[in-house]
């Protein structure tokens, strides 16, 4: 884990992997509740039978954008700005989705710093390169650049 007292120290740390977070195991609660959070039930997802006849593995498999919503979750893992007033998740410029995630599948998330910028209010935004690995596989199964803003 990456620690730092500020944010306006974060920019000493551009081109450096911030660290690799724990594993979380991918269950059908955490996809069927995503699936009801976001309105996605394709059947892919949430068909336990069908996916056992028609899936390649015979498993419902991840949203892609609950894989990518993990980054919240696993970044917090990674990075401490020790005072920082508040974070804001500002977006993403690219992400893909370069693998499925099958029920049972555990991933953990790596990222490195790629920028980091100042922005008004005496903040930074922080440019990372985030990639979600699947236990097991060695391509990652989504690679993202996401943006946030780090206030003192």
């Amino acid at each position: 884990m990456l620690v730092v007292e500020t944010p306006q120290d974060m920019k000493n740390h551009i081109g450096e992997e911030t660290g690799v977070s724990e594993w979380v195991e991918i269950d059908q609660d955490m996809i069927d509740k995503f699936a009801e959070a976001t309105g996605d039930h394709q059947w892919i997802h949430v068909d336990v039978e069908r996916c056992k006849k028609e899936m390649p593995d015979g498993k419902t498999i991840a949203h892609g954008y609950l894989t990518l919503s993990l980054v919240a979750r696993l970044g917090q893992q990674l990075t401490e700005i020790k005072q920082r007033s508040r974070g804001i998740n500002y977006g993403s410029n690219k992400v893909r989705f370069t693998g499925m995630v099958p029920v049972g599948s555990r991933v953990r998330m790596r990222s490195t710093i790629k920028a980091v910028d100042d922005v008004k209010g005496n903040g930074v935004r922080i440019i990372s390169d985030v990639q979600m690995e699947r236990e097991g596989e060695e391509r990652p199964v989504m690679i993202a650049e996401t943006i946030g803003l780090a206030y003192a």
